[in-house]
């Protein structure tokens, strides 16, 4: 469970989850401030990545309300589409469809926690969308775009 829940408050990535061969490390925010000088497999396409802005950006999402139409409480568990609050689904410029990518617990926030990659102009921290669950839609905020981690941001907690 730890495993799950803290991953997510720091926003770490998984393989087969957050990083998969659908996304660019550009889009799932692993870029380094610095590309090595040497050559490596893979590099001139690396390059041609960070040179572009990229279409999708991987998001921390926050659970606004669990609460389904007949009052029970529902707690996505991932895969599930991401909506605009207008119930149009989000699909990113290379007609990628967002959804939730994982999903669980985040015990230090005292929130509910989700990653997705979003459309670039909706991943901004703040912004209200929705995730379908069971049929149903269930509001959530944006609440880190990109890699920075909703808990402990300056890694201070690991430093000590």
């Amino acid at each position: 469970m730890y495993g799950t829940t803290g991953r997510l408050e720091k926003g770490y990535r998984a393989f087969g989850a957050e990083l998969t061969p659908d996304y660019t490390l550009v889009e799932a925010g692993m870029t380094r401030p610095k590309v090595k000088e040497q050559a490596f497999i893979g590099k001139d396409a690396y390059l041609r990545q960070r040179a572009e802005p990229p279409c999708a950006v991987l998001c921390t999402l926050t659970v606004d309300s669990h609460t389904s139409a007949d009052g029970s409480l529902r707690y996505m568990l991932g895969g599930e589409p991401i909506l605009l609050p207008s119930g149009e689904r989000l699909v990113d410029a290379k007609g990628r469809p967002s959804y939730v990518t994982s999903a669980g617990s985040g015990p230090s926030v005292g929130k509910h926690l989700l990653m997705a990659y979003l459309p670039a102009e909706h991943a901004v921290e703040g912004t209200s969308l929705l995730v379908e669950y069971l049929g149903e839609p269930y509001p959530v905020t944006v609440a880190v775009a990109g890699a920075t981690p909703l808990f402990d941001p300056a890694n201070e907690r690991i430093r000590s």
